[in-house]
């Protein structure tokens, strides 16, 4: 087939390999315009070497991007990781229209930031979905899914790079495949079962040490490698923000074992990291950042025993 791929970054770029490992041709690569001082586009790199043509419109509607899109006379597009805006006029260019990756089970967890708020929900089970691109956001008719188990301790680097990543290239090509024969069943979301959520943000991953220790932990991970799960840190140039990571979750009955001991207290730190007070728990962390820093190793983080953390 002729395929156009519209993304970006290394999911991007593992899609483009795909199709063309298998003998397609690659009529054209659509990528989002390169930020001042970011790093290069993975996507955008490999194409490069490989001599395909590239295009970096900031705008999708402009005349320019459909015109060129119009002029690889591809069979298909396909949306490896969008973040631009694609309309309807756009995305009806190539012979079969197009097909887009969503890394969520499709209404469930529309939006920018599927992956963290799965997990921070505390789901068991998430997946992808391939579907067709529509001016609503994630809203467009499903062609086909596949489930994943969300394991007790995946982050969202876990559970994206290990699962979704890899399955949402396999799932892409087998989409491409029976669109292009006519095969494909496409199915209207329920709109009664759709949930929506935006980018976790500094308000949405502040810790709140009041809540069960099951609730933080999902919150860490969810959020690890970024943003981060923050709490306050007091120190003598005043309150700084802690940011937890790789953690793990130990449940006990902490009434008995912690008494006099308050929700978010460091009880205990030494070489493997540090160990907080929770509701049914203790939180162990190994590795943390303070404010705009780098993140280090817990031990290395001068984080004492009978510290209150978020008061």
């Amino acid at each position: 087939m002729r395929i156009v791929i519209v993304g970006q970054q290394a999911f991007g770029k593992a899609v483009m390999e795909a199709f063309l490992a298998r003998g397609d041709t690659i009529a054209g690569v659509f990528a989002a315009p390169e930020r001042p001082g970011a790093r290069p586009d993975p996507l955008v790199a490999a194409a490069e070497e490989k001599k395909l043509p590239v295009h970096r419109f900031p705008k999708y509607s402009d005349p320019e991007a459909q015109n060129a899109l119009r002029a690889c006379d591809a069979e298909i597009g396909v949306m490896a990781y969008v973040l631009l805006f694609a309309p309807p006029e756009f995305c009806a260019i190539p012979k079969h229209g197009m097909i887009q990756f969503h890394p969520s089970l499709l209404p469930l967890h529309r939006g920018p930031a599927s992956i963290p708020w799965a997990i921070i929900r505390g789901r068991k089970e998430t997946g992808l979905t391939i579907f067709r691109p529509t001016p609503g956001l994630d809203e467009g008719p499903v062609i086909l899914q596949k489930r994943v188990t969300v394991g007790p301790d995946d982050t969202a680097a876990s559970l994206y790079f290990d699962k979704i990543f890899p399955l949402g290239v396999e799932a892409l090509v087998q989409a491409a495949d029976l669109v292009a024969a006519g095969r494909a069943i496409e199915s209207t979301q329920d709109e009664d079962e759709a949930t929506y959520e935006g980018w976790v943000r500094e308000a949405e991953s502040k810790i709140n040490w009041a809540n069960h220790v099951d609730f933080v932990y999902d919150l860490i991970r969810g959020c690890n490698p970024a943003p981060g799960a923050w709490t306050t840190l007091k120190s003598e140039e005043g309150d700084k923000k802690l940011y937890l990571f790789d953690a793990k979750k130990v449940m006990a009955p902490t009434f008995g074992s912690v008494r006099g001991k308050k929700l978010g207290e460091i009880v205990s730190a030494g070489p493997e990291g540090i160990r907080i007070h929770c509701q049914g728990g203790f939180i162990d962390c190994s590795r943390v950042k303070i404010g705009d820093g780098a993140k280090i190793k817990a031990s290395d983080a001068g984080l004492e025993a009978g510290t209150i953390l978020g008061s």
